[in-house]
Formats: C-alpha cells, structure tokens, sequence
C-alpha cells in the first residue's frame, strides 16, 4: 500500500501544485492533476488525469480512485465530506485538514455561503494566494505526509516480522 497524492486541479494555486511536485519528487511519491484540462506546474513529475468537461468528472475520479493511504487536496467541500466519510485524508489549500469532527460543520457553512451568495448578499472573495497561506498549508500537507509514511513504515516492519 503506497501513497499517492491527489489534487483536484482546476482550483489549485499554481504555489501549492509545485510546491507538492517538489516534495512529492523527493520522496518518490506519485502526484496526480485531476482536471477538465491541462494544469500547468514548474515540472513535469506527475501524471494528469484530463477527465470530461461534466459537472463532478474530476471529482468522481478522485473519490472512485483514491485508496486509504492517499492524500487528497480539494477547495471543494462536498468533495471532501465524500472523501472523508470513505475515509481517505483530505486537506485544503489553506492548510485545513478536513476530518470527522468537522466535515459536517464546514458543509454547513458552504451551504449558508452558497445560500447569501443565491440572494445577493454574498461577498465576493477576491483572494490571491500568499506565501503566507503556503506556509500554512506547507505544514498541514507535511504533517499529513509525515504521518502516513510513519503509518506505511510500521505496517511494512509488521508484515516482515509476521513472516
């Protein structure tokens, strides 16, 4: 059981897409763009998955795809409520870590977002990505990647102390 690292592509700073190219590149772990078209990046060391342009392509890929030691990364919090409830760990890119606890909490408040927005009042959100916000999400995607090749490390010197 190897690691992957999934990102839903479409929404994603260019920042954090070459950020975790890079980390990804270091530790040998595959990446995987999954978009409606071609998602630029520094390098070429990940695979792009160009899925239909169809509303949810890219994130019923992810959700069909993704295994249990995977990482994923999505703005979308539907996305990520599927993902959690499969139990697949799911970050933002923000550096919020999507889980039980909250999952149900944050589609709560989408929902109330999405219903201001329907009737006027909501706020447009003109946001450019910062190094400030990389270096959050830098540290919530390494804590994430830090604790699954622990998890991978032990469950590989407990099948060869089994056999």
């Amino acid at each position: 059981m190897s690691i992957q690292i999934w990102i839903d592509a479409d929404s994603c700073p260019t920042l954090v897409r070459n950020y975790v190219v890079s980390y990804a590149k270091k530790l040998e772990i595959p990446v995987l763009f999954v978009a409606n078209k071609p998602i630029p990046a520094q390098t070429n060391d990940f695979k792009m998955i160009i899925c239909p342009q169809e509303k949810d392509a890219a994130d019923n890929i992810i959700f069909d795809q993704a295994q249990h030691n995977d990482l994923v990364i999505t703005r979308d919090i539907i996305l990520a409520s599927r993902l959690v409830e499969k139990g697949i760990t799911t970050i933002n890119d923000r550096g919020f870590s999507f889980t039980k606890d909250n999952i149900k909490e944050k589609v709560s408040e989408r929902d109330f977002d999405l219903q201001l927005a329907q009737i006027g009042l909501g706020g447009q959100k003109g946001s450019t990505y910062n190094k400030k916000q990389l270096a959050k999400f830098a540290n919530c995607f390494d804590k994430e990647i830090q604790s699954k090749l622990r998890k991978e490390k032990l469950l590989h010197q407990t099948q060869k102390n089994n056999k």
